[in-house]
């Protein structure tokens, strides 16, 4: 059968058209990008926010095109960016701008206060990452920032279905319910003793399912729950293979790997994925983008210089392709080490990047770049490191995705080098790219053959 996926993202929306036959049998029928551009201007630099009603008629608009070219289609699988939230009234209308993931607002620190993540360590013991759905209402409450009519929250990609479907009340799948924070992963639960300490009521919780579950009814064809994009992702690129290591390089970097087994450590997540199992992620803020950053500080230093403003990253592909071999000549403790932890971590936010070693022969822009790649590369290395150590899950399999890793040769032999030293023989590993280009979309589609 024909089935469409729709991956509502923080800066695109994607749609994928599949043939499917089984698990084993799947193909590519036609993939399209569209810009999400829903950003809302706003007086608070940690503010960020975008247009619900607009980002919704964007999907709308091409889920139509899809569905008018292929008329054949039977399913809409949906998935979107995961942790921020929508507020909706009675009706199931959204009543409120979509807070995302990149919200800040959790980490501010008023009056000589500690921040409301630091808090809620404190009152509940429990780590919440600020731009988690729920430490956004947290906040919201206490500064009287909830929409008057709100009666309820949830993520846009459960919103869209709402709007696609008609239906009044949110069915959010534990995949997107945990990533609002205060939930019990095990029991797959909220958590809702800690968070009445924290003055919210269960009233205001969504609707859970664990299971794919049928939302209704669009163009007569059938609509089921969303899934977060990490899940997503992991089902186009891996299916529900163990094992596979998938590495995932966008504006921040990710780790993810199928397991049986419930394990959380600090800077580790264990997220619910399907069939009772988690995919165990190690998530870094400033993945990719360390290497945009890069890329913009030599763009103005040429611009200065010559009044010409164009994109670096060719002259960069050869900066670290000379950055390695120059690299590979010198010792261990002669090489530039870059973390680049620039916009902290889930961890510590307030936590910052570094360069060691610096010395007057690697002074160069090619250390330079290869030292960011280096140091994007370490850091889900270590995660890793982090979820062997406490599972002894071994990886067989390396997957790549995102366009930090397609469009990177040299990142994608550092990845390969990086992970072959946690194989038990010598043999090295090659790092496979996925098959699907726009993976959430595509394993968004393929979700929704989960519903019986």
């Amino acid at each position: 059968m024909q089935i469409i996926g729709i991956d509502i993202g923080t800066t695109t929306i994607s749609g994928a058209v599949l043939e499917y036959e089984n698990e084993k049998t799947v193909k590519l029928l036609e993939a399209k990008t569209i810009e999400n551009g829903g950003f809302m201007p706003t007086a608070n630099e940690w503010e960020k926010i975008q247009d619900a009603g607009a980002i919704v008629k964007k999907a709308e608009k091409l889920l139509d095109d899809l569905l008018d070219k292929y008329p054949q289609t039977e399913r809409i699988g949906l998935t979107g960016q995961m942790h921020g939230i929508v507020y909706i009234d009675q009706t199931g209308t959204c009543v409120s701008p979509l807070y995302t993931w990149q919200d800040g607002r959790g980490s501010l620190c008023e009056k000589g206060q500690c921040s409301l993540v630091q808090e809620i360590k404190e009152k509940c013991d429990l780590e919440a990452a600020s731009g988690y759905g729920l430490v956004t209402h947290i906040y919201n409450l206490k500064h009287g920032l909830i929409p008057e009519r709100a009666v309820g929250f949830c993520t846009i990609m459960d919103y869209f279905g709402m709007c696609l479907t008609g239906r009044k009340k949110p069915l959010v799948h534990v995949s997107n319910a945990a990533g609002f924070g205060f939930f019990d992963g095990r029991n797959m639960k909220f958590e809702t003793e800690k968070l009445s300490k924290m003055g919210v009521k269960e009233t205001w919780l969504p609707e859970v399912c664990t299971g794919i579950e049928k939302l209704g009814l669009y163009r007569n064809r059938q609509v089921t729950t969303a899934i977060g994009d990490n899940q997503a992702s992991f089902l186009g690129a891996a299916g529900k293979e163990e094992n596979t290591l998938l590495v995932n390089m966008g504006t921040g970097g990710q780790i993810s790997i199928l397991s049986d087994q419930y394990f959380a450590e600090k800077g580790i997540e264990a997220r619910p994925f399907l069939d009772g199992k988690y995919l165990l992620v190690g998530s870094s803020l400033c993945g990719g983008k360390s290497y945009a950053l890069l890329e913009q500080f030599f763009r103005r230093v040429v611009k200065a210089v010559t009044g010409e403003d164009s994109s670096l990253y060719p002259v960069m592909e050869q900066f670290a392709k000379t950055g390695k071999e120059q690299s590979n000549r010198i010792s261990e403790d002669r090489k530039l080490k870059i973390r680049t932890t620039f916009d902290g971590t889930r961890t510590d936010p307030k936590s910052s990047g570094s360069i060691r070693g610096l010395t007057s022969d690697n002074f160069t822009p090619e250390a330079f770049t290869y030292g960011i790649l280096e140091g994007m590369g370490d850091e889900l290395y270590q995660m890793y490191r982090t979820i062997k150590n406490g599972t002894g899950i071994q990886i067989k399999n390396l997957i790549g995705s995102g366009n930090g890793v397609r469009k990177n040769p040299v990142f994608c032999e550092m990845l390969e080098e990086l992970f072959t030293f946690t194989k038990l023989k010598n043999d090295s590993f090659h790092l496979e790219m996925s098959a699907y280009k726009e993976e959430a979309a595509a394993g968004a589609a393929i979700s929704s053959t989960l519903c019986s």
